[in-house]
């Protein structure tokens, strides 16, 4: 009998059967928590040995599975895995991230959140209030500049060069510069103090007036910056020297971050 009815995809609701059918193979070798004969994957998938063998083999063309040549044994291919490593980075990074700004609001006291990257610059996805009265609010949503924030610059520093090209043409062209960005050299000297330092900072930002920030990055299991933890204050009430009681303690807090989040750092 012909395979037509599995490889052509099915109109409507009904979706695709042959991917479906592969998704089930995938399943089975999951499920079964070690490296699979053919005989073994067919009766967990619940079809015939030469059907399952079929769509093995267009699994390990896309790198989704792959065959030991001298056991023939079938297990899951370096694709299949690097799609699970990116899942739970997505998935851990920002319940950890919450976590983990909870607890440097505890410990210092001050205005925490965690930004994570967009289009258009840095997104806060969530902030943590201190317990004192007279604090900066940090609006869950808030859109932030990417070269003149504090978040904006710890993930310009860690970006591609590309894309910190584009956001420099976009910023020269809007005209709006801050102090310590007047040109493009000075862009990259800031960003690369940023690197040197390992944290940003932004004093007196000029679109916030009276609002000081520091942010530092976390790195994801690639080694590449997946969100910024930042510390925003009240300028003349917050402590923004290196070796204060803010800075540190957020470095501290990115970095065991990312050390959870599979960032290998360097030797």
């Amino acid at each position: 009998m012909s395979d037509e009815s599995e490889s052509k995809p099915s109109e409507g609701k009904h979706g695709v059967q042959s991917l479906e059918i592969g998704m089930g193979i995938l399943r089975a070798m999951v499920n079964g928590q070690r490296s699979m004969m053919l005989k073994d994957i067919a009766a967990a998938a619940d079809m015939p040995a030469s059907k399952a063998h079929r769509y093995l083999v267009s699994l390990i063309r896309a790198g989704l599975v792959e065959q030991d040549t001298m056991s023939s044994r079938y297990d899951l291919g370096p694709f299949a895995l690097n799609i699970g490593l990116v899942a739970i980075d997505r998935l851990d990074r920002i319940r950890l991230g919450l976590s983990a700004i909870a607890e440097l609001r505890d410990q210092i006291n001050e205005t925490t959140a965690l930004a994570v990257w967009s289009d258009n610059g840095p997104v806060i996805v969530r902030w943590e209030r201190p317990r004192r009265p007279i604090t900066v609010n940090v609006i869950t949503g808030t859109a932030l500049d990417p070269l003149t924030s504090a978040s904006g610059r710890a993930f310009s520093a860690w970006l591609p060069k590309e894309t910190v090209t584009r956001l420099s043409d976009r910023y020269f062209k809007e005209g709006k510069l801050a102090p310590d960005m007047q040109s493009r050299a000075d862009v990259d000297a800031v960003l690369a103090d940023v690197r040197t330092n390992g944290y940003a900072s932004v004093s007196g930002y000029h679109r916030i007036s009276g609002v000081e920030a520091v942010s530092a990055p976390v790195f994801n299991f690639k080694n590449e910056i997946t969100i910024a933890m930042l510390v925003v204050g009240v300028k003349g009430m917050f402590d923004m020297d290196p070796n204060g009681p803010v800075v540190g303690p957020l470095k501290e807090a990115a970095s065991g971050l990312s050390i959870r989040l599979g960032y290998t750092p360097p030797k």
